[in-house]
């Protein structure tokens, strides 16, 4: 997401699911391991948590933290 704000209302509003369980409170504790499950514009994403940052950072630093699951994300759109 672009911002925490943005995060916070997607799980408060029941949309996210850690390990097949939907949550709803922003503040759930995640670990190395965990599967997230959540929309992101018309797709649904799945990726599994790799490693917890140490800081905020930059988008391809937190790129390597997780494994996308979907495997039409490495397939290109033809339509796109």
């Amino acid at each position: 997401m672009k911002s925490r704000a943005i995060a916070s209302d997607l799980i408060a509003s029941g949309a996210v699911r850690v390990n097949g369980t939907r949550i709803s409170r922003p503040g759930r504790d995640i670990m190395a391991g965990d599967v997230l499950t959540f929309p992101q514009g018309t797709r649904i994403r799945v990726i599994r948590i790799l490693a917890l940052g140490l800081r905020r950072g930059p988008a391809s630093e937190a790129q390597m933290l997780y494994l996308d699951l979907d495997p039409a994300a490495d397939v290109p759109d033809p339509l796109e």
